[in-house]
């Protein structure tokens, strides 16, 4: 431990939180050997102290230490940058240029961000951490090189393996050792520390007195879910520092300086139930189709029987206004092609022949429209269940409110009602 401290003081590290001491003893650990060493954890929590620490401690600490950002290098120029290329190898390429394995040779190369690489140079670079050799940029000369080589991302890596975007071998070789930083709201006791720290800093810098939260702002400090970690932290203590008159800083002072403060720190689950409610589905929203196409299809049968019971137009059309509505539309063109339709029904309708007139006239009028053939609604069992189940989830999600359950299925109020009654839901 105290080593640890130590450590501390010297890199200015600021906390006492159990998961970065652990962090720091791992470092020290490991730091006087060459195993790799991929260190992990979420944007600004301060990963790039680790890699200093590592090198300072190591038998190359008298050698050059480069850091290279690898998602801030452009993917055509990231293998001339790390490798080196030779002149005419591109264009542009005036000169032979040295790569940082070359430059760094004996000493320590920190990729930050490793989780940017492209693939081909990601190939590249196993074949560094297997046995140290590289090829320049347009060369075919093999050239040796002797650098250690500490990693660090924030992306989930074993996503990214899955995704394809990282090579599972080259994951494996750089996390021979893993560290891991908490990111800095599982470090509560250590946040107030930091503020205090950065804002006696900036005052002094600044040439200002120092400024001081409130209680109450310190609570919502503590509170805070603190996104962008600790490098948020000290860009908020450097705004309060530099704007505000006063030093005595208050709750509704420092809340106008977090953004979406008035959020709360409680979790949130989205994904799934989106999917259910709105039928992202595709097989649900086939089926949605299918009920949609059904109910018309039996509202139009139930149309064409009452026209052949009484074969009056104008009556059916004022008896079934609504369900003509419904199925047509209700707008002037709808009703125009309706009426298109109509009449053009009745110039093809066929006449009947002879001796069906004479023995229609001569049947009871109760049998007279014996000779048509009785509709049934046929039901298919998996279509009914899942019909079921639609009005089910439905009706869950509205919260037993038919009226919202049945705009949401396309339905009306009392064909949903019905429905409910015929499946004793």
């Amino acid at each position: 431990m105290d080593n640890v401290q130590a450590i501390k003081q010297r890199f200015e590290i600021i906390g006492n939180d159990e998961k970065l001491n652990r962090a720091l003893q791992k470092a020290i650990q490991v730091a006087p050997t060459d195993i790799s060493v991929l260190v992990t954890g979420e944007s600004g929590v301060g990963k790039e102290s680790i890699p200093k620490i590592i090198h300072s401690l190591s038998h190359r600490k008298h050698a050059k230490y480069i850091a290279v950002n690898c998602g801030a290098i452009p993917e055509g120029t990231i293998d001339s940058e790390l490798f080196g290329h030779e002149k005419g190898a591109f264009t542009g390429a005036t000169q032979t240029r040295s790569g940082y394995f070359e430059v760094a040779d004996g000493g320590t190369i920190f990729l930050d961000e490793v989780g940017e690489l492209p693939l081909t140079t990601q190939v590249r670079l196993l074949r560094v951490l297997e046995n140290g050799e590289f090829l320049k940029v347009g060369s075919s000369q093999v050239q040796k090189t002797d650098v250690r080589i500490v990693a660090a991302t924030n992306v989930n890596m074993f996503d990214a393996i899955k995704k394809e975007k990282f090579r599972e071998d080259l994951y494996y070789r750089l996390s021979t050792v893993e560290i891991g930083i908490p990111p800095l709201r599982d470090r509560k006791d250590d946040i107030h520390l930091l503020f205090r720290k950065f804002a006696s800093d900036f005052g002094k810098k600044y040439k200002m007195p120092t400024i001081r939260l409130e209680d109450e702002a310190v609570q919502l400090l503590l509170k805070y879910r603190w996104p962008g970690n600790i490098r948020q932290l000290r860009n908020i203590a450097e705004q309060i520092s530099v704007l505000e008159e006063g030093r005595s800083i208050s709750v509704i002072t420092l809340n106008s300086y977090l953004p979406s403060s008035s959020s709360t720190n409680l979790p949130a689950v989205i994904g799934q139930d989106k999917k259910e409610s709105d039928f992202s589905n595709e097989r649900e929203i086939l089926y949605k189709v299918l009920f949609d196409m059904k109910g018309d299809l039996n509202d139009l049968k139930k149309l064409t029987l009452s026209l052949l019971k009484n074969n009056d137009t104008e009556k059916v059309q004022e008896e079934n206004e609504s369900l003509i509505n419904k199925i047509y539309g209700t707008n002037e063109k709808d009703i125009e092609d309706v009426e298109e339709d109509q009449s053009s029904l009745e110039v093809l309708q066929l006449p009947q022949p002879v001796e069906e007139q004479a023995f229609i006239q001569h049947q009871p009028q109760d049998d007279r429209y014996h000779f048509a053939e009785e509709i049934e609604e046929e039901e298919t069992l998996s279509l009914q269940d899942k019909e079921i189940e639609l009005i089910k989830k439905s009706l869950e999600r509205n919260r037993g409110k038919r009226k919202a359950a049945a705009a949401e299925l396309g339905i009306s109020e009392r064909t949903l009602y019905r429905k409910i009654k015929q499946y004793d839901l």
